[in-house]
């Protein structure tokens, strides 16, 4: 499949355009039996010649080219309709009627706020000529409404609030919140993908609008993308602080497998500088070695590294509730274990030739031996609390 992408420097495009090389470079594996053989990537700089020959071959267009910051207002109806009826009447011209999709705005329901846009005008009117482009030439034809968009890659300071957040407080630079009770319906830029993709496939999700809410309807005119998240601008604004605390707190907020805290976060990263991409860890050292904590997390404990000398002996301690988890990742180690009023002693080799996690359980005191006379013990450690220095729940007694 021959796929055109106009837009294509933009931030979907950019986004769209990765992941269909990713495709067609069989890099990407989970689309089943679609095959991508070339992506023709249109934008500002290329010629008329080219959206000649792109418009000729292609088996797909998706249409992301538009104007969002003009200098006045008029060129809204220029770069967004006037192009689209460009690239309309070069796909009639070679009689090609392969889908097409557009990417307009909910600012063309002109409904509420966006009831005087200029910009959703233009939206709408895009709109309109493409629905009558698809009855006219037997096209099947994809509008979307896009809510905010946000993810990596978008640019900052032009027409996304978390571009604009995520950069600055990426970049210690200031920001302005009118009034943090706003809600923002927000669209992931790799959710948007995957529906983009599903579109390409025929699986695209259809429905009606009424105002700025989705009806979903399997024959609706409209396209979406199912998922989304809605969260104010104060919401958001204390999740991009609590992750620029990180590196201070080693505090990881909760970001669960499909929140839109998970997104915000790798969105936030996407923007870190160069000198805040590391960031020194305390170490606690002594002649015996050092003792790191990596991580820690609201509900799930923390993650250390421990570094034994060579011979020497850590721990020799147990807890009533507390337990961990000791994963030797280099060198060659014993863990000794004794439950608390008892003499047997469970024993366990390690070694960072064949990496196993052994669980130091609760009333039983542990140890870890480095057994080499010359290499260190690395010892990943994952503990299920955050250690409480007024409650330590850990009690000496040699194994």
């Amino acid at each position: 499949m021959k796929i055109l992408v106009t837009g294509a420097k933009g931030f979907v495009g950019k986004n769209l355009c990765a992941q269909l090389r990713n495709v067609k470079d069989g890099k990407a594996r989970c689309y089943g039996n679609l095959t991508v053989s070339e992506v023709y990537e249109y934008d500002i700089d290329s010629t008329v010649e080219d959206l000649e020959n792109y418009c000729r071959d292609c088996n797909f267009v998706f249409n992301l080219a538009g104007v969002n910051r003009p200098q006045n207002p008029e060129e809204f109806m220029l770069g967004n309709f006037g192009f689209a009826s460009q690239l309309l009447e070069t796909l009639k011209k070679h009689g090609n009627n392969c889908p097409v999709m557009l990417s307009s705005s909910a600012q063309a329901s002109l409904t509420g706020r966006f009831g005087n846009s200029e910009y959703g005008r233009s939206k709408k009117a895009g709109e309109d000529l493409f629905l009558d482009y698809g009855k006219d030439a037997g096209a099947k034809v994809l509008i979307y409404r896009f809510p905010n968009l946000y993810g990596k890659w978008c640019r900052p300071n032009y027409n996304s609030a978390v571009a604009t957040f995520c950069n600055n407080i990426a970049n210690n630079l200031p920001i302005q919140v009118n009034d943090p009770s706003v809600e923002l319906e927000l669209l992931y830029i790799d959710d948007l993908v995957e529906e983009m993709i599903a579109g390409l496939q025929g699986k695209e999700h259809h429905c009606e609008f009424e105002g700025l809410d989705v009806i979903p309807q399997a024959d609706g005119c409209y396209c979406y993308c199912p998922v989304t998240h809605k969260a104010t601008l104060g919401q958001i604004v204390d999740l991009l602080h609590q992750f620029e605390e990180m590196p201070r707190t080693l505090m990881i907020p909760e970001i669960p497998a499909d929140s839109f805290a998970k997104r915000l976060y790798s969105t936030y990263l996407s923007y870190l500088p160069q000198e805040k991409a590391v960031f020194d860890l305390k170490m606690n050292k002594d002649d015996r070695g050092s003792f790191t904590e990596l991580v820690h997390t609201l509900k799930c404990g923390q993650v250390s590294i421990n570094i034994s000398k060579p011979g020497v002996t850590k721990g020799q301690h147990w807890h009533n509730t507390k337990w961990e988890q000791f994963i030797v990742v280099s060198g060659h180690g014993l863990i000794q274990m004794r439950k608390e009023g008892a003499d047997e002693i469970r024993e366990y080799e390690v070694s960072g030739e064949n990496i196993q996690s052994v669980i130091m359980l609760p009333g039983y005191t542990h140890n870890i031996i480095n057994l080499s006379d010359t290499e260190d013990l690395v010892t990943v450690m994952y503990c299920n609390e955050i250690f409480n220095p007024e409650r330590p729940d850990t009690f000496f007694d040699p194994v």
